[in-house]
């Protein structure tokens, strides 16, 4: 069967042309183009609707490639990719066309015609967005209401001039029993012809203030995350926020709103206090923008149930998104300033004896180690909490900050200033609630995407790496200077690079952009120790 394409739908099967699954081609020689691809394909322009529906739903481009990390990009043929589709994607293509056929001729499938086909196929992408709690009802059900098509009754009634003539009311809706506000035959166009009853209006201003506000919000703290913390990260989470809200609110059409607006004759213009004039400092303004932002989505949820259940529903994960990157933001800029001089970091064991230990901790103090963490696997619970106790009295009340390795419970009872855990410990809430919270979270990452989730779990800081072979940890694989780089480019968060780091190669580590490092060996296995401290930290300078 042959199928016509938006240019757009057109431009993702391109681009799902560059990504191959490592198990490489078929029989014929031909690699054919699957789920994993298509789905890479429809999220490469952000602005597209596809990509918009996934983001509103938490799916990204990221969070694919962690699911599947044995997808390999290739260059993409400059031609569609239609010859070459699997036997799964042709059952797509048939959803797709299935969704299409009651709505006017011609059908031409958009991106996201093609995102719905997935999601409701039998293939493992299908497998994965349902697992994430996607509902493709739904999902059609905001896909009609995008192109303004209507199945089913309307839930509400329109006295025009044809249905009075007819002796009836006319009605229209969509399959989900969401409410469509558009009258028919309206033009979208001209707002002149918006006719509802007053209780509407009253929504539509409702939701077209509460969108502003939260709209105009998350710009505020997409601006700070992007040129004050200089993160790529957040600022793309702001981002991604953003377009999820626009896509739930979708139902409301931009024409009615305006047209329903009285900015001049709205009584709320005139109201204001006087600590809305002035923020004290660029994180007092980041505050007050995340809980006009958390309001104003509280408004639009309990506003939008009384207009359309999936719209509420779709917003409701939009808050609990917000006090995430809330607490990400918070913490980031936080644990900047609180670890703005952190830039050496020692890994040590606790040594032969307390004694041994207390006069160890004493020579690094003084040489200048910025924090100091105690890691011993060889030592039972009670000699490791009396241990730690030693590295708290000898580094209480100096520079130093005192961290202990995977043991939350042992930093909560020698009073450390926190914990560090790597990927097969406990997690970042875990630790935090065992800590507390003003304490320092750690945490080992050993990819971006491992990095990633450390900043909005929480963490005060993490470990990238393994850089460099280490004579102290063995490692199958070393991301290296590549994931350096890669982290740099996106996260802020105080991050110290670690695994094999001495003087000799500290330069390369530096290129990368890392001004922070963790070392063991290049310490504990010199001759002169405090030496080869003052020495990383003149090249950290």
């Amino acid at each position: 069967m042959a199928h016509e394409f938006t240019p757009a739908a057109e431009r993702a099967l391109v681009y799902a042309g560059g990504w191959r699954m490592a198990d490489g081609p078929n029989d014929s020689g031909a690699q054919e183009l699957g789920p994993v691809a298509l789905l890479l394909g429809l999220l490469a322009e952000p602005e597209c609707r596809a990509a918009v529906l996934a983001a509103a739903r938490g799916v990204d481009k990221p969070g694919v490639l962690a699911r599947w990390p044995a997808v390999e990009a290739v260059a993409p043929s400059p031609t569609s990719r239609v010859e070459r589709l699997s036997a799964q994607l042709h059952e797509v293509l048939a959803i797709a066309e299935e969704h299409l056929a009651e709505y006017p001729q011609p059908h031409v499938l958009a991106t996201e015609h093609l995102l719905l086909g997935l999601a409701a196929g039998h293939n493992e992408v299908a497998e994965w967005l349902t697992s994430r709690g996607w509902d493709t009802a739904n999902l059609a059900a905001e896909i009609d209401r995008l192109a303004g098509h209507d199945r089913g009754p309307l839930p509400f009634e329109f006295d025009t001039p044809e249905v009075a003539a007819a002796g009836g009311s006319q009605t229209s809706g969509s399959a989900s029993g969401d409410q469509i506000v558009s009258k028919p035959g309206d033009d979208p166009d001209n707002a002149d012809q918006l006719s509802l009853d007053p209780e509407e209006i009253g929504r539509l201003r409702i939701v077209d203030a509460a969108s502003n506000r939260a709209g105009e919000a998350m710009r505020v703290l997409e601006d700070y995350a992007r040129f004050v913390l200089d993160d790529r990260h957040l600022a793309g989470e702001c981002k991604a926020l953003r377009h999820a809200l626009a896509a739930a609110l979708a139902i409301f059409p931009t024409a009615q709103r305006h047209a329903a607006r009285e900015t001049r004759a709205d009584v709320g213009t005139t109201l204001t206090v006087a600590s809305e004039q002035s923020r004290a400092d660029l994180r007092a303004v980041v505050t007050a923008n995340f809980k006009r932002l958390e309001q104003a989505l509280r408004s639009l949820e309990e506003y939008a149930k009384s207009a359309s259940a999936s719209t509420a529903a779709a917003l409701e994960p939009l808050r609990y998104r917000t006090y995430t990157l809330e607490r990400a933001i918070g913490i980031t800029a936080d644990s900047l300033d609180r670890l703005a001089m952190a830039r050496l970091y020692v890994l040590i064991d606790g040594r032969e004896s307390a004694a041994a230990l207390a006069d160890w901790i004493d020579l690094l103090v003084a040489a200048g180690a910025d924090v100091i963490q105690l890691r011993d696997k060889r030592l039972s619970d009670r000699e490791l909490l009396a241990r730690a106790h030693v590295v708290r009295q000898k580094t209480v009340g100096t520079p130093a900050l005192f961290i202990v390795n995977d043991r939350p419970d042992i930093a909560r009872l020698a009073r450390a200033d926190g914990v560090h855990v790597g990927q097969d410990e406990l997690g970042v809430k875990e630790a935090r609630t065992i800590v507390g919270p003003d304490a320092l979270v750690g945490v080992s990452t050993h990819s971006l995407e491992q990095a990633r989730a450390a900043v909005l779990d929480g963490a005060n800081y993490i470990g990238v790496g393994p850089v460099f072979p280490s004579g102290t940890k063995e490692f199958a694989e070393f991301p290296g200077l590549e994931l350096l780089r890669a982290v740099r480019g996106e996260i802020r968060l105080p991050a110290f690079a670690i695994g094999g780091i001495d003087a000799g190669n500290l330069a390369a580590v530096r290129a990368c952009g890392f001004e922070r490092v963790a070392v063991s060996g290049a310490v504990t296995a010199s001759a002169q120790p405090a030496d080869a401290v003052r020495e990383l930290k003149r090249l950290l300078a």
